[in-house]
């Protein structure tokens, strides 16, 4: 009995052997868990239109937070930003920058160049050498309706009264083809094309044009050797602002370059009719007596600041 009870029991551990060693050998042969794929390293044409493109974009030195005018530009004020256009004149190193000083407020973002250190305003940073900022005044008549904006170009016309003065009533061009720099509070572009004014939002510019159409005062570049007679053009009668088509060619060169500039001078001042402080005798002497029929020797009477010719 008990050799049948040891051999029963032998062959239970027998068939257990078996079974866990079938199991065991089936979980060896189960296969091994998938592993993400390492990611691809970027193609050899990927790197080159990279280096390509990094060939291609000119460093410029911009400003990375706002600094105040009069105080010299640091490192940490100063970033080297890669563009594929740089506009000109600007900096392309940040020891070009670093210990120069300002005049203006730098506002974040600003690109530098040469202009961002120069001296002077707004005004002075839109004009040439041989031209004056000078206001004046005007209401809707005068300054076209409103629509005046910078970059316009306007003829300024004199009208003159009749009165004990001025025998006979006229209406001329007093000074031709200047450059409107300002209307009310808003700027044009300065010498180098950059808006004078930082760039303003959507609502900023709303409220700024609405301003522009209400303004009182016009800022216009006037050649040197024209200041005088427009200064005197805005006491002696009335003004009025005649706009100039865009269309027109070289407008910009008016009063540029040594013949041009003669020739227009002369032009302006051979027009000028009976308005003898602005037109200093050149010509409105003559037209005066032609229009009397023959030539007649005039008397000029000065009554304090008030010129007059009269014939006996």
């Amino acid at each position: 009995m008990n050799s049948r009870v040891t051999m029963g029991l032998a062959g239970l551990f027998l068939l257990g052997a078996v079974f866990f060693g079938y199991w065991g050998l089936v979980l060896s042969r189960q296969p091994a868990p998938a592993t993400a794929p390492a990611p691809a390293a970027p193609s050899m044409v990927e790197k080159t239109t990279v280096s390509a493109e990094d060939q291609t974009r000119q460093p410029v030195v911009v400003v990375v937070r706002d600094v105040p005018p009069f105080v010299p530009l640091t490192a940490a004020d100063l970033a080297l930003e890669k563009l594929r256009t740089a506009p000109a004149g600007s900096l392309s190193a940040i020891d070009q920058a670093v210990g120069r000083t300002p005049w203006r407020q730098l506002s974040a973002g600003t690109w530098l160049n040469a202009q961002s250190f120069d001296s002077g305003g707004a005004l002075a940073r839109m004009i040439r050498r041989d031209e004056r900022a000078l206001a004046v005044a005007v209401d809707e008549v005068i300054g076209a309706a409103g629509q005046l904006s910078p970059g316009d170009y306007v003829d300024v016309l004199l009208f003159l009264r009749q009165d004990t003065t001025n025998l006979q009533q006229s209406a001329q061009i007093a000074v031709p083809a200047m450059r409107v720099l300002a209307v009310g509070e808003q700027l044009g572009l300065t010498n180098d094309g950059q808006p004078a004014t930082p760039a303003l939002n959507n609502e900023e510019k709303l409220k700024q044009d609405q301003r522009r159409i209400a303004a009182r005062t016009v800022v216009l570049a006037v050649p040197e050797q024209l200041l005088s007679r427009l200064m005197l053009a805005t006491q002696v009668g009335v003004l009025r602002l005649a706009v100039r088509s865009s269309e027109e060619q070289r407008l910009a060169q008016y009063w540029a370059g040594d013949q041009s500039a003669v020739s227009h001078l002369n032009a302006a001042n051979s027009n000028l009719f009976q308005f003898t402080q602005l037109a200093l005798g050149n010509a409105p002497r003559s037209q005066v007596a032609q229009q009397n029929g023959a030539p007649r020797s005039a008397v000029e009477v000065i009554r304090g600041n008030q010129i007059t010719q009269q014939t006996p």
